[in-house]
């Protein structure tokens, strides 16, 4: 264990102008030590993993990232539940937590859905919410910011690696579940044949923050489905690990 903690993670870090004392990113699968299919670098139990090289990988994380406590790990259900983080003893069913109290750490885990993290200008609210296509729909942005008391024009988004627009497949349910909502409209959607469409879940999310006013919104320039040597995508492999998106606040105390 020692030497493994000794190992650097892959890391992409969030760029955007949040406070000083904000740390945020997500991890990436370049080093780590689980095995195929999920190498390396796997930090979810659920997936098949050996559970004690994820517990190892999840040391490594805590080591190498200089974590102040153990992450808020959920167990993500594609809802729109929202814990604190801060209060958080056990893993709970939840695609979403948030903390108002430094040294909390919010984590979600993703290989495809997409990862959002968020804080205020002040730096004394930070959220990180796993938004698949049904989450989104459904509203886990909206949820996450009420849920946070985030005020729409003091908040930052930082949209972290998930599936591009150019091989996100979905069927027109999918399209009409979106469409019927008013924030949406087709230009998040292109047709790909008879009942199939491209849908670019970065457009959606946009949208979804635009209409209840926040414009700070940075990242989603990496697509998880083409970059197989940095980041997992269920799509593309099926079986494979999860990485894990990361918000806290240092304490300045």
């Amino acid at each position: 264990m020692s030497q493994a903690l000794d190992m650097q993670i892959g890391w992409l870090a969030a760029s955007w102008p949040a406070p000083v004392h904000i740390r945020a990113g997500t991890t990436q699968r370049s080093t780590g030590l689980s095995q195929p299919p999920y190498d390396h670098f796997n930090l979810a139990l659920h997936v098949g993993d050996d559970a004690n090289t994820v517990l190892a990988n999840r040391a490594l994380l805590m080591s190498d990232r200089q974590l102040p406590a153990e992450p808020c790990w959920l167990e993500q259900v594609h809802g729109v539940a929202v814990v604190d983080a801060s209060c958080q003893s056990e893993v709970v069913q939840a695609d979403a937590s948030y903390s108002h109290e430094p040294d909390k750490v919010c984590a979600v885990m993703t290989a495809d859905c997409l990862p959002v993290l968020f804080c205020n200008r002040q730096g004394t609210t930070v959220a990180a919410a796993h938004a698949g296509w049904r989450g989104l729909a459904d509203g886990v942005l909206e949820v996450t910011i009420e849920q946070a008391g985030l005020i729409p024009a003091d908040t930052l988004v930082w949209l972290g690696p998930g599936i591009g627009a150019t091989v996100y497949e979905v069927g027109e349910e999918v399209k009409q579940a979106f469409l019927q909502q008013p924030m949406h409209d087709e230009s998040a959607f292109v047709s790909n044949g008879p009942g199939k469409v491209l849908m670019d879940m970065l457009v959606l999310a946009r949208q979804r923050l635009h209409a209840v006013g926040i414009r700070a919104i940075y990242g989603g320039e990496l697509c998880s489905y083409s970059l197989p040597e940095q980041f997992y995508s269920y799509r593309r492999d099926g079986r494979t690990g999860r990485m894990a998106s990361l918000i806290w606040m240092d304490n300045l105390a």
